[in-house]
């Protein structure tokens, strides 16, 4: 948690997130002044998110239970807290809740919105209509005064090894590509890199729960040893629960665990499944103990988006369908279990090669946001020069594309299909993600050169249309940045740390 010393990154303020202070209305060409250094231009944005309430610190006089964390069935209370001073990677305005999209009139498209599966014996309808009919109501000073929101599609949806009941039957080429994939986990001791090959195109679903845990180092390649690792490793992480889960109301962790239970209830927040209480608890207890065991960063907001693509693929073992909606409770206590510590240690390893986005000012963000400035300018320049001719700051929407691996720029379902990739690229979620951003940047070069000021550029660039996107707009993104890689290899060497 950062001191009260530190310079911080986002601050309250009623404004529309992630604008610069003093706004003027939209009808207005705003331009602004040139942030010189970094700290300048932290202290002129505004925090993504406003609460208004009064701080409660009902949080903190929680009753200690001698029951293991994970049993609690108990509804945790979420007070609206004003938010404290800390370094804020929701961004220059967050995907979850300020993209406004339109709505789609393919009727296709809006059964797979209101259509879900049978979860735990009952058929539950996904939260679109609802947020369609408050959209709808809403009047033009309504919307204009609140943060929009957009409808909610499941999160598998338009992905093609998704082969659960209504999906189209699998292909002859799908088939041969699980049975590769098959043949290479079974074996006694798994060629990895056999498995990052073939993983790099998409993962099918069925066995993407392992391949993640072997790609991500979590368990070994000798298929004799992993039951064992699992198990030791799983009773290492609930030990850490027990030995400091506890001292999340101490003084000295009291802001950690503040933090944490503000943005937990922020994590993908029209999705049901990241509503439930009990997947909250799970959340945060895995972002505590990262928190407690890495203080040179402590908890930094943003890591909470890196647990969901985990916690949904370990998920998915259990549930063929309709993930958004299902019951966790419904589970066993021990796969309820499994599944936290699973996640806890893969986001652990992915946040390894990436802590430096994430401790005190954040240097790895700053360097990665720099030299996507520099790659842009060499691969587009007409882009390059556009944004500079309306004083858009490469910082003010790239920050976030780093700070959060631009999960809020897509949906999780393309989140999960970019990761099978980065999991299999070398350095992916470092160095490979620097030439993925500048794919979906350029691709939208057209909207952004008929963008003509400052204003109208920043909020394209905040709200890109990709709530309908798939496996087939995911993987042109990644063939283009894997042209880009090769094509720029000659890139100055801070390219790539």
């Amino acid at each position: 948690m950062a001191t009260d010393n530190r310079i911080h990154f986002w601050r309250k303020n009623p404004k529309v997130p992630g604008r610069l202070k003093d706004t003027p209305k939209a009808s207005s060409v705003v331009k602004s002044k040139k942030p010189s250094t970094f700290h300048e231009f932290a202290r002129s944005t505004n925090d993504a998110w406003d609460i208004d309430d009064e701080e409660d610190d009902g949080i903190f006089s929680l009753k200690q239970s001698s029951s293991s964390p994970v049993q609690s069935r108990s509804t945790p209370q979420t007070p609206c807290l004003k938010l404290f001073k800390v370094p804020d990677d929701t961004e220059l305005g967050t995907r979850s809740l300020d993209r406004q999209e339109p709505i789609s009139t393919n009727p296709d498209q809006e059964r797979l919105d209101v259509e879900s599966g049978p979860a735990n014996g009952r058929v539950v309808k996904s939260c679109s209509d609802a947020q369609l009919n408050v959209n709808t109501a809403r009047n033009p000073l309504q919307k204009q005064q609140s943060l929009p929101v957009r409808p909610v599609i499941p999160l598998v949806a338009r992905i093609s090894d998704q082969n659960a009941s209504g999906a189209p039957p699998m292909t002859v080429r799908e088939k041969t590509r699980l049975d590769k994939f098959k043949q290479l986990l079974s074996s006694s001791n798994t060629d990895l890199e056999e498995l990052r090959k073939h993983s790099w195109s998409g993962i099918p679903r069925e066995v993407r729960p392992v391949t993640w845990r072997l790609l991500s180092g979590y368990l070994p390649a000798n298929r004799e040893r992993r039951d064992l690792v699992l198990q030791r490793k799983r009773e290492e992480y609930f030990g850490f629960i027990e030995q400091y889960y506890h001292s999340r109301t101490d003084e000295n962790h009291r802001d950690t665990y503040r933090q944490i239970h503000i943005d937990i209830p922020r994590t993908n927040p029209l999705i049901p499944l990241f509503q439930q209480p009990l997947v909250q608890e799970v959340f945060e207890r895995i972002l505590f103990i990262w928190a407690i065991r890495h203080p040179a960063s402590g908890y930094v907001q943003g890591i909470n988006d890196l647990v969901t693509p985990f916690f949904v693929v370990f998920l998915s073992e259990f549930v063929e369908e309709d993930v958004e909606n299902f019951e966790m409770a419904s589970l066993p206590l021990d796969t309820q279990r499994n599944i936290e510590a699973d996640s806890f240690w893969c986001m652990s390893k992915l946040l390894d090669g990436i802590q430096d986005n994430y401790t005190f000012a954040q240097p790895g963000i700053q360097i990665k946001v720099k030299a996507l400035e520099e790659l842009v300018s060499r691969i587009d320049e007409d882009v390059h020069v556009h944004f500079q001719k309306c004083e858009v700051e490469y910082l003010q929407f790239a920050f976030r594309w780093m700070n959060n691996l631009l999960m809020r720029e897509l949906p999780l379902r393309c989140t999960i299909r970019l990761w099978d990739t980065y999991q299999a690229e070398s350095e992916g979620f470092s160095h490979f993600h620097l030439y993925v951003c500048a794919a979906f940047l350029i691709k939208w070069r057209k909207e952004i050169l008929s963008m003509l000021d400052f204003q109208n550029l920043l909020m394209l660039l905040q709200n890109l249309p990709t709530i309908h996107w798939g496996n087939e707009e995911v993987g042109l993104l990644l063939a283009e940045a894997y042209r880009l890689k090769y094509m720029f290899a000659d890139a100055p060497s801070h390219y790539k740390r």
